[in-house]
């Protein structure tokens, strides 16, 4: 079985080469549903790392980029045992980072983990305003929608974003969930999300209650 742990450091030193050897030869294992879902925890793991290191100076911008790719094209390599994605869709999910906000490194992992699972993902970006979510709700009539955002004011951002789906009245027709490090359940009442979550794996899950 593969070392979670090292695999963890791999992703948190951007070791490219050393973490897609090790994916490669756990995929050879044949490995099940729940073993690849641990994998891709450790990878989330490493993602702490990079962004604690960040935070200290020792990372950049363009290294979080490249950990967001590097963790993408991880989720890519595991997608075959995380789940055969039928042709048929489980459902339908509008996603974003909302306004003033430009992280997108969990908004991505969430996107490769839900498309793995089954799940239609409308990705509109980062730094999106009320009205961006609203529109692409209106157009694709998806059962959930999905905010991220990592900064403390993405919080306000994500209540105008719930205020504006209740004013164009298409609030009460989809679940919302709200990720990103400072969402708490407190936060979660206040902005009127019906869940949240600061981890893909859990975020992916809820969503898959809403649509079984």
């Amino acid at each position: 079985m593969l070392d979670l742990k090292a695999l963890t450091e791999a992703v948190g030193e951007l070791d490219e080469d050393k973490v897609y050897e090790q994916l490669k030869a756990f995929m050879a294992t044949n490995p099940s549903n729940e073993q690849a879902q641990e994998v891709v925890a450790a990878c989330q793991a490493g993602m702490t790392i990079v962004g604690d290191l960040f935070e200290q100076g020792e990372y950049f911008v363009g290294d979080l980029i490249f950990a967001g790719e590097l963790l993408t094209n991880a989720i890519e390599i595991l997608k075959p045992a995380l789940g055969n994605v039928e042709s048929s869709s489980v459902g339908t999910i509008v996603l974003g980072t909302v306004h003033g906000d430009l992280h997108d490194i969990g908004k991505n992992i969430f996107r490769s983990m839900a498309e793995a699972a089954g799940f239609v993902v409308h990705d509109i970006g980062i730094d999106q305003p009320p009205s961006a979510f609203v529109e692409k709700v209106k157009e694709v009539k998806p059962d959930i929608v999905g905010m991220s955002g990592v900064l403390t004011l993405a919080l306000e951002s994500m209540k105008d974003t719930v205020d504006a789906l209740k004013e164009a009245g298409v609030r009460d027709s989809v679940k919302v969930i709200i990720g990103g490090n400072p969402v708490t359940k407190e936060a979660c009442e206040q902005i009127g999300a019906d869940a949240f979550t600061t981890n893909a794996a859990e975020g992916v899950k809820i969503c898959q209650g809403w649509v079984s």
